[in-house]
């Protein structure tokens, strides 16, 4: 995929076995379908953002994703996620992905779960306000049946109890 001129190469990270196989059922023409937009019912200065990321963040204090599994079963991808707090710092987090060079969010989280951005917009009145808390999942789900079935809902209806009006997505 190509953007601003420069090509994105998704499978980077990924075995060759693994490579080969998806990359024939990725079809080559870009995407010309229609993509769903909800306007923000409010601005963004009255609005309270919470973030997600598929990079596979847990707080150290809390179970990684299972990557074990899916060394065993290189096409399974842990559906769960994890809670990550307003007030988590680089030093406060693991990245958990087989697919992602995990090195750049182990130096610096917000290149992938920009928090002290979002905090420094709360500071200038930018947004509303920051969520107490934010999500990460695992982002290679070639079965994301439980993710949409199970574990979405619980994001969403978390993210409702704490009035969340906008989401910020970081996918990897």
């Amino acid at each position: 995929m190509t953007q601003g001129g420069k090509t994105v190469n998704g499978f980077r990270f990924m075995p060759k076995s693994l490579k080969a196989m998806l990359s024939n059922s990725i079809p080559e023409e870009e995407f010309s379908g229609h993509i769903p937009w909800t306007p923000m019912k409010t601005a963004c200065k009255d609005t309270t953002f919470a973030l997600i990321t598929s990079a596979g963040i847990n707080m150290k204090t809390e179970p990684e994703f299972n990557m074990a599994r899916e060394k065993k079963e290189p096409l399974w991808g842990d559906p769960t996620y994890r809670k990550i707090p307003k007030t988590a710092t680089t030093g406060d987090i693991n990245t958990n992905h087989l697919h992602v060079n995990t090195k750049y969010i182990q130096s610096d989280m917000n290149v992938i779960l920009p928090l002290a951005r979002f905090k420094e917009f709360e500071q200038e009145a930018i947004i509303g306000e920051l969520a107490p808390t934010h999500y990460s999942f695992y982002g290679f789900q070639l079965d994301a049946k439980f993710l949409v079935d199970e574990t979405m809902p619980e994001i969403i209806k978390n993210m409702k109890s704490e009035n969340v009006g906008a989401v910020f997505l970081t996918p990897t």
